[in-house]
């Protein structure tokens, strides 16, 4: 499997590693692939957006032509997931016209609205998929104010979503890659948060 990490911002690393363990734990082999440019999404099986900036992210990605890429890697129902200022990027509406966004799930979010980096916090989430609380890291977090029809809500804080799941988009307003529990990211690849039967290492994979 070929895991693509859009890498023009964030915690890059941690989420490669985390997707490595997701898939060594259905014995699947990935190839983590670290996305600058255009041309390398169409390869990869799986994406995944990492947080940052989201104005610096959604220009960038508009600049590299990595944008369109990323839609059609979407609409192709290939698994993305997206955290923090990811989600932003992600969603139909940013509330913030500095923002690019790919409208590739539909929500719309407040930017920042867990406050500052100081106002940064680790909580145990309950998830729809998972069996035990989450460890989630929230740094500067985005809400997500408003979903579309389509879009199930996999966990809330203080009653605002901050984990959704549309189609083949995962989204949250945490960061999974930041703990050692990858949970998160076999939700999103391997499992499609309500699949019965783990990936079938022996067949081809397209998460």
């Amino acid at each position: 499997m070929n895991a693509g990490v859009i890498a023009v911002q964030g915690d890059v690393s941690e989420h490669a590693d985390a997707v490595r363990r997701a898939a060594a734990s259905h014995g699947v082999e990935v190839d983590v692939i670290e996305i600058r440019e255009a041309g390398v999404v169409p390869d990869c099986d799986v994406l995944l957006m990492p947080g940052g900036e989201s104005t610096t992210i959604s220009r960038l990605l508009s600049e590299e032509g990595i944008d369109e890429e990323i839609r059609a890697h979407v609409a192709a129902d290939k698994p993305l997931l997206a955290t923090c200022a990811g989600l932003i990027v992600a969603s139909s509406d940013a509330n913030d016209e500095r923002v690019a966004t790919l409208d590739v799930l539909d929500v719309s979010v407040d930017r920042n609205a867990f406050g500052r980096q100081a106002d940064s916090f680790e909580a145990p989430l309950s998830v729809t998929g998972l069996d035990d609380p989450f460890p989630a890291v929230f740094i500067r977090a985005p809400v997500i104010d408003e979903v579309g029809e389509g879009v199930e809500v996999l966990a809330e804080w203080d009653g605002d979503p901050v984990a959704v799941k549309q189609g083949s988009v995962v989204a949250t307003s945490f960061h999974p890659e930041l703990t050692a529990d990858s949970r998160v990211h076999d939700l999103a690849f391997f499992r499609q948060a309500h699949a019965a039967t783990p990936v079938d290492a022996d067949a081809e994979v397209d998460a």
